[in-house]
């Protein structure tokens, strides 16, 4: 072999590598200079020749390396085990006495069996020096390369160890059990070909349960070890640990099935959802092996509407995309609402709402009776939007990562197969096939997903592609030809609004997704938003307001240019009021129009409105006086003297008295 084993490490000859086309002299000259590669001989010397270290080669040699010498591996083993190679000297004493072979052993018998036992002490030795292993097998140990390596020094010890991995294995196995006996035992007799019994098939199904999902090789593998008793196996809820030898028939060796059966096991229907149920969340194991729900569609639009969210598959300058969220009409299948942003967050969302939202004020139409949503980005209007009964009387959140429940994402396939593939160049994926596939620039980076479009687009000319794909979309005829024939999905849209919605409500849906404007009344009469004033509907509205506090908060829904139509006041979350916008008119007499009196005469009505209020609200005009009052002594008991009998006074008597001026007449 052209590789070799030396001072421990891979090496190949600089002369073998100009020989295949691999390096020039040249080449070797200027990267030894350069510090590239480490040479771990060089060709000084007679009979010497230049060694290069394989593992110092830049990748591209070394790719060529392992494509031209594939067995580098077993160069290496090989090369390791002549170097650790010792003669076993307990072997040479055991073999020699014949009261523990219980045979005379010929000399060259004895002679092979001594090399055997050495030969297997130093496969142990480097199975046991797990970083010894790796360093020249890689990540597992790999019995078939250990084989492979003493079948090449066969020749040179001269042992008789069995050619197969399998079979070496199990000497290996044989001698860690048993000692120097193992080898005078004979060979194990071959089984045939078999069913898994049921325990033997519970076992193989339980190690591909495990949380690092093992390969059907390494399930393989796991068992083998367990039934040779290298690896304890245990029932997590019974703790019983299994016994090795319940999976060998009465006198016979284990049986260890093939990496074909391992597969076909492990390929049954039955053993394949056991082990998904093992393996997936869930969540997910519920959505995609769980029996599908089959459905049927309703009879009229806006009883539900379905969202979700997409990238589009063209790209911005800077390899940037353009996020989207959408509103489907179930029944129709009609876009009704549509929101584009450069990321994908809550300002997204309220804007697709809004423009749904739009749509159906502009048309007349009510509230949608019910609506489905994702998780992800709607989970946090659970307690105030999307409560149940609140906005929407019924309300669906979908289970995450799982596309057969929510309608809009084949809704959102079937738009870009129909329209935007039709319509558009580079819609697709790079790892599509066929006509989906995009040919892209891979860019290499530390996640390994970045491509680099033909073509970027800016953001306007892709939203402006989209919307008008959505109206070619919404046009096309409905798929349900049989029940509604000749009509598109907007026309079935129009013509088939459920009756029994409620008013739209634009107070609840300016709450909830219009904009917020905290702003006060003003003389009784206005408040400012959106840089213009609007009027109470009457001066009464103040008696709703909290004691002393004017501060109140305004919603309202903009339209498509970012304007408010009708504004709500809120104070504390409670509803004080809609407000109407202010006009001005002309202060110049001679420059007014009709239109300028018109609005005088509502500004009028507007105070007269006030000043009526006023005057029907207007307290009591009252006087006050302060009552004097004298204060009380506690009364004492005295004893009264009678006295005599008075004569009666004339009622005249006293009418010539000055009685303003009395009391000073006494002084």
């Amino acid at each position: 072999m052209p590789l070799e084993y030396y001072n421990g490490k891979k090496c190949v000859p600089l002369r073998d590598l100009e020989k295949h086309g691999v390096m020039t002299a040249a080449n070797y000259r200027q990267m030894v200079h350069r510090g590239d590669l480490t040479v771990a001989r060089s060709g000084g010397g007679k009979g010497n020749y230049v060694l290069i270290v394989v593992d110092s080669l830049p990748d591209r040699y070394r790719d060529q390396v392992a494509l031209i010498f594939p067995d580098s591996d077993a160069v290496m083993v090989a090369g390791w085990i002549r170097e650790n190679y010792r003669r076993d000297q307990a072997a040479i004493v055991f073999f020699n006495d014949r009261d523990r072979t219980g045979v005379d052993l010929k000399p060259e018998k004895r002679e092979e069996l001594i090399v055997n036992a050495s030969v297997i002490n130093t496969c142990i030795r480097l199975y046991d020096r797990a970083k010894t292993a790796q360093r020249l097998m890689g990540k597992d140990y790999q019995w078939e390369k250990m084989s492979a390596a003493i079948e090449s020094l066969r020749e040179q010890y001269g042992h008789t160890l069995p050619t197969s991995p399998h079979r070496f294995r199990k000497k290996v196995a044989e001698y860690r059990k048993d000692g120097y006996i193992s080898l005078l035992s004979g060979k194990f007799g071959n089984q045939c070909a078999r069913r898994m019994s049921a325990l033997e098939e519970r076992v193989v199904v339980s190690i591909s349960c495990l949380e690092n999902q093992p390969y059907n090789t390494t399930v393989r593998e796991m068992y083998e070890m367990f039934v040779y008793g290298e690896l304890e196996v245990w029932d997590y809820e019974t703790g019983e640990v299994l016994d090795p030898s319940r999976f060998a028939r009465k006198g016979e060796a284990p049986w260890i099935p093939s990496e074909a059966t391992i597969a076909n096991y492990l390929n049954k229907p039955k053993n394949k959802v056991l082990i998904e149920s093992r393996h997936r969340s869930r969540v997910d194991f519920f959505h995609e092996q769980m029996p599908h729900m089959h459905r049927h569609n309703g009879n009229y639009s806006l009883s539900q509407i379905t969202m979700d969210d997409v990238n589009l598959p063209r790209r911005m300058k800077g390899n940037e995309e353009v996020m989207a969220y959408y509103a489907y009409d179930v029944v129709s299948g009609c876009r009704i609402g549509a929101a584009y942003g450069r990321s994908k967050d809550d300002r997204l969302v309220v804007e697709c709402f809004r423009d749904m939202f739009r749509l159906i004020a502009k048309n007349g139409w009510g509230m949608p009776a019910g609506i489905e949503v994702e998780n992800h980005l709607m989970s946090k209007y659970k307690t105030g939007f999307l409560r149940a009964g609140e906005v929407f009387s019924f309300v669906h959140f979908c289970a995450p990562q799982n596309s057969q429940e929510k309608y809009s994402e084949p809704l959102n396939g079937a738009v870009k197969r129909a329209v935007a593939h039709k319509n558009h160049t580079g819609i697709g994926r790079p790892f599509g096939k066929g006509k989906w596939r995009v040919d892209r620039n891979k860019i290499s980076d530390e996640t390994n997903r970045t491509y680099e479009d033909k073509r970027y687009y800016t953001f306007e000319e892709l939203v402006a592609d989209d919307r008008a794909d959505t109206i070619e979309w919404n046009n096309r005829p409905h798929p349900d030809q049989k029940r509604f024939p000749g009509m598109s999905r907007w026309e079935v849209l129009v013509a088939n609004i459920n009756p029994t919605l409620r008013p739209l409500d634009k107070v609840s849906l300016s709450y909830y997704i219009g904009e917020k404007v905290e702003t006060s009344i003003r003389r009784n009469s206005t408040v400012r938003v959106a840089y213009s004033e609007w009027w109470l509907s009457h001066p009464s509205v103040i008696e709703r307001l909290e004691p002393n506090n004017l501060k109140v908060t305004a919603y309202y829904l903009p339209d498509e240019n970012g304007e408010p139509e009708d504004v709500f006041i809120f104070q504390g979350g409670t509803y004080i009021d809609k407000v109407s916008k202010t006009q001005t008119f002309n202060r110049v007499y001679a420059e007014q129009t009709d239109e300028d009196r018109a609005i005088f005469a509502e500004q009028c009505g507007k105070r007269a409105q006030f000043e009526k209020y006023i005057a029907d609200n207007a307290p009591m005009r009252i006087g006050t006086i302060k009552r004097s009052r004298q204060p009380e002594s506690p009364a004492e008991a005295v004893e009264m003297t009678p006295v005599a009998a008075m004569e009666e006074i004339p009622a005249t008597a006293f009418s010539s008295i000055d009685w303003a001026k009395a009391g000073f007449n006494d002084q």
